[in-house]
C-alpha cells in the first residue's frame, strides 16, 4: 500500500504542476477571453486577470474590447471608365462591445474583422469607384469617400453584428497611373494659376472698391461739410435780418413817439387857443396889434409927416406976380 501511494502522490503532484503550467492564464486589461474545447466554442467569457482552464483540452483566445484601429492596405478599385486605381491605406477605428463577444466570436471566429471589416472595405470601395469617374474618384468625390464608407460599413454592421460599431474612416489619396498622374499635376497645375489670377483680379477689385468707397466717404464728407457751412450762413443771414427788422421797428417806434409826441403838443395847443380865443381875449389882441403899429412923432417936421407923398417928392415953387 505505502508503494501504491507515491507514486500517485507523484502523479498528483506532477499534475498539479503541469495544471499550473500550462492551466493558468492571464488575460490582458482592454481584452476579455473565450474558451474552445475541442474545436467547440465555450459559453464562458473571463475578463482582465488569472484564469484556470484544463491545459491541453481547452483553448483560448483574446478579444479586445477596446478600440482598435484596422488597416486595410493595397486596396485595387476598377473607376467606371475601366482605370485601374489603388487605394494605399485605409485605416477603420472600431470597437465591439463585450456583451456581444461571445455572439460575434460565435458568428464569424475570433478573427470577426476579416470578414466585417477587411472584405467589406474591399467590397465598399469597389462599389463605390465602378460607380464614378476617375475624376470623381480622385478629386470631386474623394472628401466624401471617409464618411460614406464609414455609413455603408455600420449601416451593414448593425444587421450582421449589433455589437460592433465603426467611429471613423480615414482614406489615402489613391495611386493612379503615372500618365494619368502627370497630366493631373499640369491641370493642378493650371487651376493653381488660374487661382492666383482670379485671386489677384479680387485684389485690385476689392481696392478700387475701397477706394470708391473712399471717395465716397470723402465727397459726403464735402457735402456735409457744405450743408453745414450754408446752414450757417443761413442762419447768420436771418439772424442779420432779425436784427435788422428789430433795428426798423425800434426806428418806427421811437418815430411814431416822436409824431405821437408833437401831435399831443400841437392838440394840446389847439385846445389851449382854442380856450383863449374868446371874444374878449381877441378884443384885447385887436387893441395890442393897434398899439403896436401906432407911431408918435415929436419935433419941428411934425407937420410933414400928415403930407402927401407928393408934396414931399416935389416941393412948390414961390409964384410971383
Amino acid at each position: 500500500m505505502t508503494g501504491i501511494v507515491g507514486p500517485l502522490l507523484v502523479a498528483a503532484l506532477s499534475f498539479t504542476l503541469m495544471v499550473m503550467q500550462f492551466g493558468i492564464h492571464s488575460v490582458q486589461e482592454g481584452y476579455v477571453a473565450v474558451y474552445y474545447r475541442g474545436g467547440a466554442l465555450l459559453s464562458t467569457v473571463n475578463g482582465p486577470g488569472y484564469h484556470i482552464m484544463l491545459p491541453f483540452i481547452t483553448s483560448y483566445r483574446q478579444i479586445q474590447v477596446t478600440l482598435q484601429t484596422d488597416e486595410v492596405t493595397n486596396v485595387p478599385c476598377g473607376t467606371s471608365g475601366g482605370v485601374i486605381v489603388y487605394f494605399d491605406r485605409i485605416e477603420v477605428v472600431n470597437i465591439l462591445d463585450v456583451d456581444h463577444v461571445h455572439e460575434t466570436v460565435k458568428k464569424y471566429t475570433p478573427d470577426y474583422d476579416r470578414a466585417l471589416i477587411f472584405h467589406k472595405v474591399h467590397h465598399e470601395l469597389n462599389q463605390f469607384c465602378s460607380a464614378h469617374t476617375l475624376q470623381e474618384v480622385y478629386t470631386d468625390f474623394f472628401d466624401q469617400i471617409d464618411e460614406n464608407l464609414r455609413t455603408a460599413l455600420q449601416t451593414d454592421l448593425t444587421v450582421m453584428a449589433p455589437g460592433l460599431k465603426v467611429l471613423s474612416v480615414r482614406v489615402t489619396k489613391p495611386r493612379i497611373p503615372d500618365a494619368i498622374r502627370n497630366n493631373y499635376e499640369l491641370m493642378e497645375a493650371e487651376k493653381t494659376k488660374l487661382l492666383i489670377a482670379a485671386q489677384h483680379q479680387r485684389v485690385v477689385e476689392k481696392e478700387a472698391e475701397t477706394e470708391r468707397k473712399h471717395a465716397i466717404i470723402l465727397a459726403e464728407k464735402n457735402a456735409e461739410v457744405a450743408r453745414v457751412n450754408n446752414q450757417a450762413r443761413i442762419a447768420e443771414k436771418e439772424a442779420e435780418k432779425k436784427m435788422a427788422s428789430i433795428s426798423n421797428e425800434m426806428y418806427l417806434e421811437k418815430e411814431r413817439a416822436i409824431v405821437d409826441a408833437e401831435f399831443y403838443a400841437a392838440k394840446r395847443n389847439a385846445e389851449a387857443n382854442q380856450l383863449r380865443l374868446t371874444p374878449q381875449y381877441l378884443e384885447l389882441m385887436k387893441y395890442k396889434a393897434i398899439a403896436n403899429n401906432t407911431k408918435v412923432y415929436f419935433g419941428p417936421d411934425l407937420p410933414t409927416m400928415f403930407l402927401s407923398s407928393s408934396a414931399v417928392a416935389h416941393p412948390a415953387h414961390d409964384v410971383h406976380p
